[in-house]
């Protein structure tokens, strides 16, 4: 491999990170404090303080998905993170989308659906707000972590100039190359490009484009590493060493897992869950708005599949539906029915392995090496 080669294109010069793929991932280590360059993934509502600590203490990066959190309960993780690992962590909160148009015949409809699945839906359960974005800024600030990630967006630039202030590094996730350029241009210090692979929520800025601007790791990771001057992160899909290697090839500095950790012992998700994550090929996930209003990548259930088919009422904006499905998903997880559990997944959900957190780090990166040396 050569060191740095600048390309001209026009008027645009590529950096082509043509350095050795495991120098690049151990600068970036050194950088943001980290032993190896594996990243939990801040999973909303699957992040518990004991997965971060786990990750943390064999030499990863913690994380926390703050979206549904009260800013007292974001300062409370950071600090049980701390004390438990003493390693490093990510918070990470949504960028708010515009408050959603309302349909209340249309909202009817979907509540009578969902009634087919669950408990019937009070009238009421679509005025579900986010939680105070402002005030969650504000919690990210005081618990003060070595790094904080946008998704859905872009901070705004008094924020971001409060956050450089403080010396917190602000990564941003991207779905395309122009969210790319644009975080860059925001003044993020770090891209996180998130293939469609990934489970979960899709981090498009624009929630209209989610399905139409669907792009690949293996496509959008070169692109974007060719497109910006900052280092870039890779996710979606990635399950194993050999994931993690093919990134660093691509010109990533660092991998970052979600789904691979969800049937560890510390990430605490229901048992009907997790079994069903091993069992779980590529083909059987889909992206969907059926749970949130947003699209995000799931286990294709029997609730989804219904919901999704071409006689089913379209999804309510995002968070309405999110307020309405709530009922169901609290009695899916009582019950331990998997086929309404809001089940995330990434396409690579059957690689992930019931195994201790540290122990999941530890072998994807010794994997990673193997695979490079």
């Amino acid at each position: 491999m050569l060191a740095f080669e600048i390309v001209e294109r026009g008027r645009n010069f590529l950096l082509m990170t043509t350095i050795p793929a495991l120098t690049r991932a151990r600068f970036f280590c050194e950088r943001f404090g980290l032993r190896l360059p594996i990243l939990l993934a801040p999973m909303a509502g699957a992040c518990p303080p004991s997965l971060s600590i786990a990750v943390a203490k064999a030499g990863g990066l913690g994380a926390c998905g703050a979206l549904l959190m009260s800013p007292d309960r974001i300062r409370g993780w950071a600090r049980e993170v701390r004390v438990g690992s003493n390693g490093a962590f990510q918070l990470n909160l949504w960028v708010p989308d515009p408050a959603p148009a309302r349909d209340s015949a249309h909202e009817a409809k979907v509540r009578a659906f969902l009634a087919q699945w669950g408990p019937e839906v009070r009238i009421e359960a679509g005025d579900a707000a986010p939680a105070d974005f402002s005030a969650q800024c504000e919690a990210l600030l005081t618990a003060a972590p070595a790094i904080v990630s946008s998704i859905m967006g872009l901070y705004p630039p008094e924020f971001v100039s409060r956050l450089k202030a403080r010396k917190i590094a602000w990564f941003a996730t991207i779905s395309t190359v122009a969210e790319a350029r644009a975080a860059e241009a925001a003044g993020a210090d770090v891209v996180v490009a998130q293939g469609m692979e990934a489970g979960g929520h899709r981090g498009c800025f624009d929630a209209a484009r989610a399905e139409r601007q669907m792009v690949g790791l293996f496509a959008l990771l070169p692109a974007v590493v060719d497109a910006v001057r900052i280092p870039v992160v890779a996710t979606g899909g990635i399950a194993d060493g050999r994931g993690v290697a093919a990134a660093l090839l691509l010109g990533a500095s660092a991998a970052q897992i979600g789904t691979a950790f969800l049937r560890c012992p510390e990430a605490k998700i229901h048992p009907a869950w997790a079994e069903a994550l091993a069992a779980t090929l590529p083909e059987d996930t889909i992206v969907s708005r059926v749970f949130s209003g947003r699209a995000g990548r799931s286990i294709a259930t029997e609730y989804v599949r219904a919901a999704t088919a071409p006689d089913a009422p379209a999804p309510a904006p995002y968070p309405v539906q999110r307020g309405l499905t709530s009922a169901l998903r609290e009695l899916a997880i009582k019950e331990g029915d998997i086929h309404r559990i809001q089940a995330w997944a990434g396409q690579s959900a059957a690689m992930a392995r019931a195994d201790p957190a540290g122990e999941v780090v530890r072998r994807i990166w010794q994997e990673t090496q193997a695979l490079l040396a």
